[in-house]
């Protein structure tokens, strides 16, 4: 039955007003909770967490013919025309001619057909966007627009929530208006004394002035006290989260000295970086201790990550115990197992291979000395987590490119030991606010300097009328005796790339490559490895050996490929982002990416870290197929800095963190107001206060925080059915 909590409510009945259903609500019918739950609410939480997208400051507004070229400006106006235009059958544009009595201009909407529906002649509406002067009228393309009435003129500022076309924004801002007279007077979980250490308002406050505000320093304040709010919850979550899941288990303290370390030590073929030494150091303080490691390894491409996995084997081997490094692709496990193996075996530290293709009589073999304890360390890809891989005793876990695993993933391995330290490492460098943000319950370590810094690497954006430069630049590299990359956004046909699925081992999916929408990955005209190969092998490089690696080869395939290209028999490599990690060829100094525009930055880092891994200087060309600048504006950072930690901040200003780290995180999705760059100061005061307040009381049981300890459960109660907790 629908109806609203008194407005005189005491504060608990406010509060427990929150986590009502939506239809407790004062004018949400069956049908508006129907609309509502398109929004994902279903409270009225929810619905008070529904946060306006943008304001319409009608305390600054201004005429038509007073307003300026190229800025961003407010107009009250009239609606004299609505016309709907269909220059070519899939491009709608409706054309709305607005008058003021100073002057007339025009709002042009793009593929926009339902509002011509919506606008009506003589209607009052405000909008808001940036003033261009074209075919002369004054004119904004798909502005933002509220209808009005007189008094909302009046130096009002109105708050633009999400909506749908049943359930418009002004609905929605009304039904959000008495839901903050009911809940009035709620409690504020957040302790007093916080509050008042951080200068934060109240909750209550928060949230009227959010969606009421009176001006927009007003917002500023709100939301910085909202944002600390969803930022303490996480970090609370994840901190509770990692110490719940070795409830009951006796953690071991691994020995962090001793003859298999040092023989490890000896067995390096160069002299470790300060942060590699600093990594290593960090993780075996963690190691030691008689309780769970999780520790990340967070470092830019080519910085030797790999070696501090190789010290924490080496750790559980002076043990006594096993270890276990699991890569998301066979050619990355392929990778350690030929870079570690060698280097495992001058220490006395037996290692094996276990993949998807790996023989099913050495595989028997594998896992019977896995069993038994005559082997130390397995690495492999997810054939580790089959039911039938069991280990005598495993103390250290590895999980690189963790972000390329799913929770439960990562969770199957850790639970084949009891309470097993783990190193998660990416090649992904997530800056430290992200980090703290996303992984809250780890520690971490940063890795910026690289093993090899004598060759240099220098990356150019091209527009694709000049891509001939670039493969002119290939072709010279190749009669050098080098070898080439050339990377490609499609296997081969568009449509046939569409059909493919998520998860293919050795294809990572990226469903977020792409500027513009998901779509784009299906567009027709993107280079595709197959036809780019066909192409080159009888072209640019018609006299030299063309291979071809893509995911939807067979292992031996791309194994056989693999072993040619590092062997030099191969000496140009058209593929696509499979070789993103894990492939390492010092010979290869040429890399050209097609179509770069369709990948994220941080994923075009990771791709040009295949080339200047030797003493050979490296050049890296990006082709843009778009004709927008913006495109090419983007790919120059990558012209500008070599820096990966750079490059993710940047990349995080203009993508969301879903698109840097292609896995949507455990709790992420609480996150409706932080800025991960913008909110580092303040993401940096939540850790601080969660680590605080769980050392204080840990179980957070305390009345001082018991309404905190609520809230946590209530944010995150669908996570934890999802992860058993």
């Amino acid at each position: 039955m629908a109806g609203a909590a008194p407005a005189n409510a005491d504060r608990t009945q406010a509060t427990l007003y929150l986590d009502s259903p939506i239809t407790s609500a004062k004018g949400v019918t069956e049908a508006r909770a129907k609309a509502l739950r398109k929004l994902n609410i279903t409270t009225v939480r929810d619905l008070l967490t529904h946060f306006p997208r943008r304001y319409m400051d009608l305390t600054n507004v201004c005429t038509v013919a007073s307003a300026r070229i190229g800025e961003v400006c407010t107009i009250p106006c009239e609606i004299f025309e609505v016309r709907t235009k269909r220059p070519r059958p899939n491009l709608p544009i409706v054309e709305v001619t607005l008058v003021d009595g100073t002057d007339t201009m025009v709002a042009t909407f793009f593929h926009m057909p339902w509002i011509a529906k919506k606008l009506r002649r003589g209607m009052r509406l405000a909008v808001s966007g940036k003033l261009a002067f074209d075919f002369g009228f004054k004119r904004m393309t798909n502005p933002l627009y509220e209808e009005i009435s007189g008094a909302e003129v009046e130096g009002r500022i109105i708050a633009i929530h999400p909506a749908t076309e049943m359930l418009q924004a002004g609905h929605i801002r009304r039904i959000i208006g008495d839901a903050l007279d009911a809940a009035s007077g709620m409690h504020d979980p957040i302790p007093p004394r916080l509050l008042a250490s951080r200068g934060l308002i109240s909750r209550g406050a928060a949230f009227r002035a959010m969606h009421e505000p009176r001006s927009m320093d007003e917002v500023q304040v709100a939301r910085t006290r909202l944002v600390y709010d969803e930022l303490l919850l996480l970090q609370l979550y994840l901190m509770q989260l990692g110490s719940r899941e070795v409830e009951g288990a006796t953690p071991k303290a691994h020995e962090t000295e001793g003859s298999i370390i040092d023989a490890l030590r000896h067995a390096m073929p160069f002299t470790l970086t300060e942060d590699q030494e600093h990594a290593i150091s960090e993780l075996f303080d963690q190691m030691r201790e008689p309780h769970v490691a999780d520790h990340m390894v967070l470092g830019d491409v080519g910085s030797g990550k790999t070696v501090v996995s190789a010290f924490g084997v080496a750790a559980a081997k002076q043990t006594g115990t096993q270890a276990a490094i699991m890569a998301p692709t066979e050619i990355l496990a392929q990778q350690h197992m030929k870079t570690l193996g060698p280097l495992f075996a001058k220490a006395g530290i037996s290692a094996a291979l276990l993949t998807g293709s790996t023989p099913h009589e050495e595989r028997m073999q594998i896992l019977r000395d896995l069993g038994s304890g005559a082997l130390d360390v397995i690495i492999g890809t997810h054939a580790l987590i089959e039911d039938d891989v069991a280990f005598k005793e495993l103390t250290f876990v590895t999980i690189d490119e963790q972000q390329r695993f799913g929770v439960g993933q990562r969770a199957a391995l850790l639970d084949k030991g009891v309470a097993p330290d783990a190193l998660y490492m990416t090649a992904t460098p997530i800056p430290r606010s992200l980090a703290l943000t996303l992984f809250g319950n780890l520690t971490h370590s940063y890795m910026r300097q690289k093993p090899n810094a004598g060759a240099s690497r220098m990356t150019r954006a091209y527009s694709r009328e000049q891509k001939g430069s670039a493969y002119d630049a290939a072709r010279a590299a190749v009669m050098r005796g080098e070898q080439v990359y050339v990377v490609c956004p499609l296997i081969g046909s568009a449509k046939a790339d569409a059909k493919r699925s998520p998860g293919d081992e050795d294809e990572p999916y990226y469903p977020d490559v792409m500027i513009e929408d998901d779509s784009d990955l299906t567009a027709e005209g993107g280079a595709s490895a197959v036809k780019e190969a066909k192409r080159l092998s009888t072209t640019v490089f018609a006299d030299a050996n063309v291979g071809l690696l893509h995911g939807g080869m067979r292992p031996e395939e791309k194994q056989r490929i693999m072993e040619g290209f590092a062997s030099g028999e191969v000496q140009v490599l058209v593929t696509t982002t499979v070789i993103e990690v894990g492939v390492d060829v010092p010979n290869a100094t040429v890399m050209i990416v097609e179509d770069a525009d369709r990948f994220g930055l941080s994923q075009l880092h990771q791709l040009r870290g295949r080339v200047g891994r030797g003493e050979k200087d490296a050049n890296v060309y990006l082709i843009s197929s778009s004709k927008q600048p913006a495109a090419m504006q983007r790919l120059s950072a990558l012209e500008q800095s070599d820096d990966g930690f750079q490059i993710a901040a940047y990349d995080l200003s203009l993508r969301r963190e879903g698109d840097i780290l292609g896995n949507k995180q455990s709790g992420a999705g609480s996150l409706k107001l932080v800025n991960i760059v913008k909110d580092a100061e303040l993401i940096d005061a939540a850790h601080a206060d969660a680590r605080a307040l769980l050392a204080d009381d840990p179980s957070l049981s305390s009345a001082e925080v018991s309404a905190l300890a609520r809230e946590v459960r209530m944010t995150f109660m669908d996570e934890r059915q999802v992860s058993g907790g």
